[in-house]
């Protein structure tokens, strides 16, 4: 476990993380509705199915090109909001 997680300056890592899961738990609903596979959605994204399993199943460190590209290739688009963090 990171050091990080417990970390006071940096208090919202679960928060992000639960965020993170929240987009991959999207798009994989995505995904089965639209009846693919993770080996169609791999070929698609020109990368390998065992890559796909890894960003489906939160084991890999996500990265917002790959996340674009998972979204390109069930035909959607991945929208990025900013906001301002509220007080804790």
């Amino acid at each position: 476990m990171s050091a990080r997680r417990h970390d006071p300056v940096f208090p919202g890592f679960s928060e992000m993380a639960e965020r993170r899961k929240g987009v991959v738990a999207a798009l994989v609903e995505r995904r089965v509705e639209l009846g693919l596979s993770q080996t169609e959605v791999a070929a698609r994204m020109s990368t390998s199915q065992s890559a796909v399993a890894r960003l489906e199943s939160g084991s890999a460190d996500l990265r917002l090109s790959t996340l674009e590209r998972y979204a390109a290739a069930l035909g959607q688009r991945l929208d990025v909001r900013l906001s301002k963090e509220t007080d804790r």
